[in-house]
């Protein structure tokens, strides 16, 4: 602060001239350089004390015009339709500007490789859906082709997934039966029942999804913290384990659904473990040994293979072989898949009339599946510098599912292994995904019957061995011990209401949960009083900082959270706790003996009154002439000095305000009272650093009168500060400047 009077900001370039120019430009630069030689290196500013009202005045504020984003979106133009039809379609973006020479080799191997392992995993997460397998495989040709055409991310690889595939086969498992007339269902029925539950429910998913994506509701998502989502999808794939015990150890288990059926399904599995099958557990072992050290394999070669090895692949052809040669389902009786029918399906319409039924568990599903989508999404757009538009690829995913649903697929998102591989072994755009899709087409046309006998524990032991990325996110739990453990109980709490809930109920409870700990973190902030650091205009809490002391007469108070209705109570409290006088105490008291006096001189009034009947006329008007030369030369009685009460050592309050993004009523009528309380005990309440948004929002509320002007709010709290030190009385008509503390 410069002692003329005035605030002065100064900024040192302490940087040489060897920092600031290349070696290389110095001579060419040479003049200049001798230029800013002549010029001071330090900056400075002088302005005078500035209060809300001088600010306004000052920088000519007015509030800001309000866009009526509906209206562009109702404009009715050839170029508005060409940017629409451009936002809507990015293929017609990308693809006349695909470089073929760069891109076109890596997609045509990257395709190969996500095919070879869509293929297995189309198979397996059929069968967790409770799907005959050669759903999965139209579900791995409809939707990734569709994605292809209106997807904005260029790595991500949309088909089938393990948190999806098993909340399909929690719906179609409890719906499916409701689904028949006859007591007695057959095999052929159950799974014609299933399909038509999966594929209404896959129409329904891409419905939510493109709604939400048209009204740009995309960041509906963002409720949906990283804590949940790896929470969520952590008990997800332990549910995916527990589907899949029953192929493993060839059990035939009942039907559960909704709270605790996955405890009910693990004791039964663990009463049932006597009639299992060692034919079956023996592929299931084998077969999961075999991805085991494949896996291995590919992680310890990664540098040194051009594409990792189709462990999965290899491993199907390998069982199915061995399956045929060796009688597996007659000999030791070992379920397999058995007929697959090849060619496409025609289109079938949803069954409307299960709508009703499948409503809540469709949002939930297109919820999920938009959250995993767009994570990866982003991630990958971020590492490659590109953008991926949260909307579009909200629209683009419920309209993979839209359409794969007429044509009998169940509900797809992105999956994480795919999407690596995609990435990993040079795939650039979503060529690779069109690739992919012409391979499972070629599949579902001609070869899909190869797979007869495949044995279905060894496509469950697929599905187990890919759970290990998801079941390794269990070590988030020691992790965000030590980072964030508000983060920590969103992510128990996620796991264990789906665990116990299942994974409707659970996501439900876990959102629910998360908003109100933002509720409850937001009602208890930190609290400060803040003092200044030396020789800065600059102010900390001064149990954080040693060195920023209290302004003598003057406290600051800070919180940092917006203040609204539900800590705004809990805010008055922490003020008149933090500034160490009991306001409220100090007021009854105040209030008491003032009442005292009132009644005191009451009743000398009215004894007063009685001496005057008994004097003369004369007597009276000396009386009155020496009573009312005696009241003017009383002191105010009201003080609390005069009334014997502690005064406050400071007398000056200042509320820094620079964390509220927005004030509501109940706010309005806290400041109301924190401004009267104050002043009762003679302390006089600044306001600081208000944001031109909260200032609008207090004009909007009628806060500002006759009482509380905008010459006691502040641009700064220095500016706050100085004023009040100059001025400790109510605010004065007349401008001032900011003299150094």
């Amino acid at each position: 602060m410069r002692p003329g009077g005035v605030l002065s900001l100064e900024v040192r370039d302490s940087r040489s001239k060897k920092d600031l120019l290349r070696p290389r430009d110095m001579q060419a630069l040479l003049p200049a350089t001798r230029a800013m030689e002549l010029r001071k290196q330090d900056y400075h500013m002088e302005r005078p004390l500035l209060n809300q009202e001088h600010l306004e005045e000052l920088g000519h504020w007015g509030s800001a015009p309000r866009t009526r984003q509906w209206r562009t979106w109702l404009q009715c133009s050839r170029a508005r339709a060409h940017a629409l039809l451009l936002q809507r379609l990015p293929i017609l973006v990308w693809l006349p500007r695909y470089p073929v020479r760069d891109w076109l080799l890596g997609d045509l191997l990257s395709g190969l490789s996500v095919a070879i392992m869509q293929l297995p995993q189309g198979l397996a997460y059929a069968l967790l859906a409770g799907l005959p397998p050669v759903f999965g495989l139209y579900s791995s040709f409809y939707p990734v082709f569709i994605y292809f055409l209106f997807g904005t991310s260029r790595h991500i690889s949309v088909g089938t997934f393990a948190v999806m595939s098993v909340m399909v086969g929690s719906v179609t498992e409890s719906l499916a039966p409701q689904a028949l007339n006859d007591s007695t269902i057959n095999e052929t029925a159950r799974d014609a029942a299933r399909v038509q539950v999966a594929s209404t429910l896959s129409v329904l998913v891409g419905l939510f999804q493109v709604g939400l994506g048209l009204v740009h509701f995309g960041f509906v998502v963002t409720y949906l913290s990283e804590p949940l989502v790896r929470g969520y999808t952590t008990a997800a794939a332990v549910q995916v384990f527990v589907s899949q015990l029953k192929y493993v150890f060839e059990l035939h288990l009942s039907s559960h659904s909704g709270p605790l059926s996955l405890i009910y399904t693990v004791l039964e599995v663990c009463w049932k473990l006597p009639d299992s099958k060692v034919g079956t557990m023996v592929t299931a072992a084998v077969a999961g040994v075999v991805l085991v050290l494949v896996k291995l394999l590919n992680d310890k070669l990664q540098q040194q293979l051009p594409m990792p090895i189709p462990g999965e692949l290899l491993t199907l052809i390998g069982a199915t072989s061995i399956s045929y040669g060796m009688d597996l389902k007659h000999r030791f009786k070992v379920s397999v898949v058995g007929n697959i029918p090849t060619g496409l399906v025609s289109p079938v319409a949803p069954n409307a009339q299960l709508f009703s039924k499948l409503m809540g568990s469709a949002f939930t599903i297109a919820l999920v599946g938009f959250a995993i989508a767009i994570s990866l999404g982003k991630i990958f757009a971020l590492r490659h510098s590109y953008r991926v538009d949260s909307n579009q690829e909200l629209v683009a995913l419920g309209l993979s599912n839209l359409i794969g649903g007429i044509f009998r697929c169940f509900p797809v998102s992105c999956s994480m292994s795919r999407s690596l591989v995609q990435e990993s072994t040079g795939g650039n755009s979503q060529v690779a995904g069109a690739v992919s899709s012409f391979f499972i087409l070629l599949i579902i046309v001609k070869l899909g019957e190869l797979f007869h006998d495949l044995p279905k524990a060894v496509l469950a032991a697929i599905v187990i061995v890919n759970l290990k990325g998801m079941l390794r996110q269990l070590s988030d739990i020691c992790s965000l011990w030590k980072a964030n453990r508000a983060d920590l109980l969103i992510w128990l709490v996620t796991f264990i209401a789906t665990i116990l809930l299942n994974l409707d109920l659970g996501l439900v409870a876990a959102v629910i949960f998360s908003l109100l700990l933002v509720v409850v973190r937001t009602q208890r902030p930190h609290y400060s009083i803040l003092g200044q650091v030396p020789d800065t205009d600059i102010y900390r809490d001064v149990a954080e900082y040693s060195e920023a002391k209290e302004v003598p007469g003057v406290k600051v108070f800070r919180s940092s959270a917006t203040v609204y209705f539900a800590n705004a109570e809990f805010y008055s409290d922490a003020l008149k706790q933090r500034c160490g006088v009991d306001v409220d105490l100090l007021i009854s008291q105040k209030k008491k003996l003032l009442k005292k006096q009132e009644q005191l001189k009451l009743k000398q009034l009215q004894k007063e009154k009685k001496l005057q009947k008994q004097v003369s006329p004369g007597d009276k008007m000396e009386d009155a002439t020496a009573s009312g030369q005696e009241d003017s030369k009383a002191p105010d009685v009201s003080t609390l000095k005069a009334l014997g009460l502690p005064q406050p050592d400071f007398h000056s309050l200042i509320l820094d305000l620079s964390a509220l993004s927005f004030v509501d009523t109940v706010c309005l009528k806290s400041l109301k009272n924190i401004f009267r309380d104050f002043r009762e005990i003679e302390v006089e309440v600044y306001m600081a650093a208000c944001h031109s948004p909260v200032v609008s929002q207090l004009e909007a509320g009628h806060f500002f009168d006759a009482s509380v002007t905008k010459k006691h709010l502040f641009a700064s709290v220095h500016d706050a500060v100085t004023f009040a030190l100059q001025h400790p009385r109510p605010v004065p008509d007349s401008p001032v400047s900011v003299t150094r503390l």
